[in-house]
């Protein structure tokens, strides 16, 4: 087991130097350069050779990785171009909000879509069944900044419910915060509850077929225990890795939301170092949104093989 954990651990390592090394190339490949970007009409040659040399655009590419990816480890991101102040500081309360309206969904998103595709898988063939199902692959297919932009005009302006922005600042109180994040909130858990509770549902029904479950029917005992207390613990292992996918989604993938509704994420403050050319600010949210991907993963990988016993002894 542990040896399956730390073969876990080295690839989680090698993934993320690999995403290190496409996220910093991909800000290399940029079109234009970042001292004419940055210089604008101030752009003459002697300037232009100053503030490349500045920014160490004067050295190699492969230097400037490691400069950056070396400082990254130790918990040094740079400095950012537009406020001048270290990175860290500058992602530390974005990366609290961006984590309290994920942890705000999850708890939503998660029991409500194991509930429902449990329910539909016990249900099967039913009104409900066929009604969630339907509901579910609606909203997987329409695009997060939509329904977001359709709970804001219905929600928000029509009915006047909910606010629509959400200005949250670091003097928010906790009630008033989770008020003002409802409709983003809303947003991610129609977004990703439709994967989690049909992968609930198919893995339940997979499990249906087996033996014992048959003969626990046999015994009479209720479909719904049969379910819950007998197919569900079989059927983790995807759910959970279904789970974790969808969770790393609320971390990485709410750069949409968050520019909807302006919220101040991370999602928010690298749509805006993008618009500024604040290149250090868009590899240090790049590196940890993959880092929360991998790490997410990494311990849905490690979850999905202490729920089952075979993975865990694949003789």
């Amino acid at each position: 087991m542990l040896r399956m954990i730390g073969l876990r651990l080295a690839l989680g390592v090698m993934t993320l130097f690999g995403a290190s090394v496409l996220i910093f190339a991909g800000t290399e490949i940029l079109p234009g350069d970042l001292a004419s970007a940055l210089l604008q009409n101030n752009a003459t040659p002697e300037n232009l050779a100053t503030m490349r040399e500045q920014l160490g655009l004067d050295r190699p590419a492969v230097v400037r990785y490691a400069a950056w990816f070396g400082g990254a480890l130790q918990g040094d991101l740079g400095r950012s171009l537009a406020s001048e102040r270290p990175v860290a500081g500058e992602l530390a309360p974005r990366l609290r909000n961006t984590l309290f309206l994920a942890v705000y969904a999850a708890a939503i998103a998660v029991p409500l879509a194991i509930a429902l595709g449990l329910m539909a898988a016990v249900w099967q063939g039913s009104v409900f069944d066929r009604g969630v199902n339907m509901v579910t692959l609606m909203t997987i297919s329409i695009p997060e900044y939509l329904v977001g932009y359709l709970l804001m005009k219905y929600i928000s302006v029509e009915l006047g419910w909910l606010p629509t922005l959400a200005n949250v600042t670091d003097d928010t109180a906790l009630g008033e915060r989770f008020y003002l994040t409802l409709l983003p909130m809303l947003t991610l858990v129609l977004v990703v509850i439709a994967h989690m509770m049909r992968m609930t549902r198919a893995s339940v029904l997979a499990i249906m077929a087996s033996p014992y479950i048959e003969m626990a029917f046999l015994k009479g005992i209720p479909k719904w225990i049969v379910v819950v207390r007998h197919a569900f613990p079989n059927a983790l292992a995807p759910v959970i890795s279904v789970v974790a996918l969808n969770l790393a989604y609320l971390i990485v993938g709410v750069v949409v939301v968050e520019a909807v509704f302006v919220y101040p994420g991370l999602g928010q403050l690298m749509v805006d170092a993008v618009s500024k050319h604040d290149v250090p600010v868009v590899q240090a949210c790049g590196l940890l949104f993959s880092s929360a991907f991998i790490l997410l993963n990494m311990l849905a990988d490690i979850a999905a093989i202490l729920a089952n016993p075979r993975l865990r002894h694949p003789r």
